[in-house]
């Protein structure tokens, strides 16, 4: 309420001037009285101090109002991402959601600011100075706006043409952020296969065609206010054909004239940034339109008609379990009972479905057909983040985050103490090598752990699902890019953090699960065998055959 204040105060300051120069022509200039020349200028003064102070207030508050209202816009836009599923993240690239959160949502910020700061103020002022030439003449006033109406057409097409050219030029950054986001995900693969050229190529291609669309868009904005110019010479012509000669005849004073005169002077430049902005709002909506279709995407992982309590018992059925993606089946009618505290082995060839039975699991895909229940309880009555406090997951590809090893295992709780933080870090090996780091737990990891070796980033990700302490465990292939003295390590903490715990492995070193209570074989997304190592063994089957390969024939 303030800004707003404010900004009409600005604006009508301009206005106000406008008609002080009628007395400071007539009285002084025309009449010669001394008398008025100091009252006159002491008010065009203090105009001008008015201006300057409600200026800088205005622009202080509505400048908060927009970078207040827009960064909980970009908290709102990645809450909501966070709350989609994995099939959305499959079809929508890093890059392209990274522009919609920040990029899009800083476009509308700068439009925004432009609109309430400036817009605001030039239209309050356009406002004060038309009614300063009507005061004067109202005949007049009509006459110089005769170019008005020239304006609409040709302003709707642009507008229309803006629109579309800056929804272009926004998928286009969303381009040029992907490019950029591979390469600086895959710099070493790049250096070591010569790619810098083709990367660099890439990006070149995308950054041309985004030079092509801005000017083509910023020629549509330059229209409008070209539009304006003509719409306004075109009325200060009919103006000087029509009360030319009433001010010859002495029907108009020269103070009315220059009063009159310097209002629609001064209202040319609010009227051309007002035109200005018609194609910046343009733009400002075609990044709003792409913001309301992200916030409109529905996750496909329905919500609970009612939300069952946590269950007792940590037994993991799965039944006649499908999974298509479009017409491609991942998985074909699974069906398996893991019994709580027993460790299940999942192997097969890449593809067969392995990881996607965990997804299925933690409820980052829908199965199209069967069910999944936990405890006896389907885990569709589960509110998903009830479901996933129940476990803990140690994969391949560790993600630590840019902060310190103790905020990479804290994840932010309050509630470890020191003691349990201790006994987390010897149980994974943790304490063999951070004392060799500078700083100890208050070292920093790097991005995505670049400061840690393979093998210590698992050991980190161990210990922090100790310090979770969930009862079910899910290995991901934890061990398959270590070397042979990191492997023993890691897999002597995993089995220490397997204990009393439902466990179930994804593994291709068949070595790592020989000890499992269970091993079930997939194969195109079904389990055509299960058993003990021994037992599968014996069988002779794809078990068997993945185990040769490995250690080759007769090894047991």
């Amino acid at each position: 309420m303030a800004g707003a204040l404010l900004m009409v105060v600005e604006g009508g300051t301009i206005g106000i001037l406008a008609k002080m120069l009628e007395p400071m022509f007539d009285l002084v200039f025309v009449e010669g009285r001394a008398d008025a020349l100091t009252w006159v200028g002491l008010s065009i003064l203090l105009l001008f101090v008015v201006r300057g102070l409600a200026g800088i207030g205005q622009r202080l508050i509505m400048g908060w109002v927009a970078f207040r209202s827009s960064s909980e816009l970009q908290q709102d836009l990645l809450g909501h991402v966070l709350r989609l599923d994995s099939a959305f993240f499959s079809v929508n690239s890093p890059g392209q959601l990274i522009e919609r959160v920040q990029g899009d949502v800083l476009a509308i910020q700068n439009t925004w600011m432009q609109i309430i700061t400036g817009a605001s103020r030039d239209l309050a002022g356009l406002v004060s100075l038309m009614i300063v030439a009507v005061l004067v003449d109202p005949i007049w006033t009509l006459v110089a706006i005769v170019g008005a109406p020239l304006l609409i057409a040709p302003s709707l097409i642009v507008q229309q043409y803006v629109r579309k050219k800056s929804v272009l030029l926004r998928e286009n950054a969303g381009q040029r952020t992907t490019r950029l986001d591979e390469i600086f995900h895959g710099i070493t693969p790049i250096k070591l296969n010569a790619m810098e050229g083709y990367q660099q190529n890439r990006f070149r291609i995308a950054t041309e065609q985004m030079v092509r669309i801005t000017l083509r868009t910023l020629a549509g904005i330059a229209v409008v206010p070209a539009l304006v110019d003509l719409a306004i010479g075109l009325g200060f012509f009919a103006v000087l054909i029509y009360g030319g000669p009433q001010i010859i005849a002495g029907e108009k004073s020269v103070g009315e004239f220059m009063s009159f005169f310097t209002a629609m002077s001064l209202a040319f430049q609010p009227l051309r940034r007002l035109a200005g902005l018609a194609g910046a709002y343009q733009a400002m909506i075609a990044s709003l339109d792409r913001i309301y279709a992200l916030l409109d995407t529905v996750p496909s992982i329905a919500l609970p008609a009612r939300v069952d309590a946590l269950p007792d018992r940590t037994d993991i059925v799965f039944e006649g379990v499908t999974l298509s993606y479009g017409e491609n089946e991942v998985l074909r009618g699974i069906d398996f009972v893991a019994e709580a505290g027993t460790t299940t082995a999942l192997v097969g060839l890449s593809g067969a479905g392995k990881s996607t039975v965990f997804n299925v699991l933690t409820r980052l895909v829908e199965p199209s057909a069967g069910r999944v229940t936990l405890g006896g309880i389907d885990i569709a009555d589960l509110a998903v983040a009830d479901l996933r406090s129940l476990f803990s997951v140690v994969s391949q590809d560790t993600l630590l985050f840019d902060e310190t090893l103790r905020e990479n295992l804290l994840m932010g709780r309050e509630d470890v103490t020191e003691a349990q933080l201790q006994a987390a870090l010897d149980a994974a090996h943790v304490t063999e090598f951070l004392g060799g780091l500078p700083g100890g737990l208050d070292a920093p990891a790097g991005p995505r752990g670049s400061n840690l070796s393979g093998g210590q980033r698992q050991r980190i990700a161990i210990a922090r699902a100790l310090l979770r302490d969930a009862p079910i465990l899910l290995l991901d292939e934890a061990t398959s890019a270590l070397d042979t003295k990191s492997e023993r390590l890691v897999q002597d903490a995993l089995e220490r953090l397997a204990q009393k715990r439902t466990t179930l492995v994804i593994a291709h070193r068949l070595s790592t699960v020989r000890d499992a209570d269970q091993i079930l074989v997939l194969d195109r997304g079904r389990v055509v065998e299960h058993g003990t190592h021994d037992a599968l063994l014996a069988r002779g089957g794809i078990y068997s055959q993945l185990h040769d390969l490995q250690f080759g024939e007769g090894a047991a």
